[in-house]
């Protein structure tokens, strides 16, 4: 494939934009070379400014369940944006997509809409310190929560700790209520509990930043256990798994139930979005209601609802949509999985709904420190020889893939064998 265009467009915006991206894992530095520059996108497929065609399994990082340019969702949009771009003021349509969303989940009886994960994941935390009155939160290695200080941790020594900033800018104080815990470990977060006053755990009850890790029942049980014995809320981070991993996200597939959720990516039907919910009791402490107060000009903004409001009603009225998608994800990857074993390469695999990821390792990943034994070179050689074949997958072993309705049985059957022939290359 010729890249040419892409390089030189890489450069330019080198020049006004920090590392030439707004976004890091885009640049491309965990599996080398230039990442393409996207023209346009149609169906299971985008193409980049040098005309090459890619089956793309990033799906803008999973809101575009349906492909791009979704025809009743882009019809929804320009009409949407016909009437006005933003108004600041109460809309229908919010209160439209907030019912869709209440209906399919117990326990939670309002929502707020945000613009990005990042928001709602804040908001949320915020939340729950309000209604706790206390300070400590508990989070696990190799869950990302977006990029609010207090989240933007690394772990210490111990399996439980207090978090460092891992990022220049962070405050020490400003994370030093963050605890850390590890992964399907209760006994890392009993130790968290023991010591500090814990307003809230958060988790991604399937985690999709660290590679595919789904949370195991029995772990997420016990999670909710401990929250309940010390009177902490349990927060699920669905941002990534809500309405991906099935009609209610994650909690269509575990029996648990949170305190609060957080969701995003979907529920924009590729517009910025993210919206969290829980009881009545509890977002009644959200102002103008109660005391914790959260704002935006552009929350529940009518184009983002529209696009939502779309994507959403095409998921309630097609549940087998789901059936279609966790077989053609559950395909993908065993045949990724037979074309390492043919050349002797370790590789293990996860599929929840239309999610999907694989480790380049011997054992089950079971949490971050698992992750970070898998072979990142082997992946970031695996990539770029599935990119030269027109397979598009995410730029980092510690990402998700996605599948879309608009992708065939021919689209992964082509892949599967561009796997076989990327496998064959990179062993010779």
């Amino acid at each position: 494939m010729d890249y040419n265009k892409s390089i030189e467009a890489f450069s330019e915006a080198y020049k006004f934009i920090p590392g030439g991206v707004d976004s890091p894992v885009r640049a491309f530095n965990s599996v080398g070379g230039t990442p393409p520059f996207i023209a346009r996108g149609e169906g299971a497929y985008i193409y980049d400014i040098d005309g090459n065609r890619y089956i793309d399994y990033v799906q803008s990082w999973g809101p575009l369940i349906f492909g791009h340019c979704d025809k009743d969702i882009e019809q929804n949009v320009i009409e949407a944006v016909q009437k006005g771009l933003s108004f600041g003021a109460p809309t229908l349509s919010e209160t439209e997509l907030a019912k869709e969303i209440v209906e399919l989940f117990e326990g939670i009886d309002k929502v707020r809409f945000v613009n990005s994960g990042t928001e709602a994941v804040m908001s949320a935390i915020r939340l729950a310190r309000g209604v706790t009155q206390r300070d400590d939160i508990v989070k696990f290695t190799g869950c990302y929560h977006g990029h609010s200080d207090s989240l933007l941790v690394q772990a210490g020594s111990g399996l439980a700790t207090f978090g460092a900033p891992s990022s220049p800018g962070v405050p020490k104080d400003f994370t030093k209520h963050t605890y850390l815990a590890q992964y399907n470990n209760i006994e890392s977060v009993q130790k968290c509990f023991d010591d500090g006053e814990i307003a809230c755990v958060i988790i991604e009850p399937i985690a999709g930043n660290m590679g595919l890790v789904p949370a195991d029942e029995s772990f997420l049980r016990e999670l909710r256990a401990l929250c309940d014995k010390h009177k902490a809320l349990l927060i699920f981070d669905e941002v990534m798994s809500g309405f991906r991993a099935s009609l209610k996200g994650a909690q269509g597939v575990t029996n648990i139930k949170p305190d609060i959720t957080t969701w995003g990516k979907v529920i924009g039907g590729g517009m910025p979005v993210g919206a969290f919910g829980a009881s009545k009791k509890i977002m009644a402490y959200l102002s103008p209601e109660g005391p914790i107060y959260q704002a935006g000009t552009l929350s529940g903004n009518p184009v983002a609802m529209a696009a939502g409001l779309s994507a959403l009603k095409k998921l309630k009225s097609n549940p087998s949509i789901y059936v279609s998608l966790s077989k053609k994800a559950n395909t993908l990857v065993a045949g990724f999985e037979k074309a390492a074993a043919s050349v002797g390469v370790d590789m293990v695999t996860n599929v929840r709904g239309s999610m999907f990821g694989f480790f380049f390792s011997k054992k089950e990943v079971k949490n971050f420190e698992d992750a970070q034994q898998n072979d990142t070179k082997m992946f970031a050689t695996f990539h770029s020889a599935m990119l030269k074949r027109g397979v598009y997958l995410a730029c980092s072993s510690f990402e998700t893939g996605f599948i879309s309705t608009a992708m065939s049985d021919e689209d992964i059957e082509y892949s599967i064998k561009a796997a076989y022939e990327a496998m064959a290359n990179i062993t010779k």
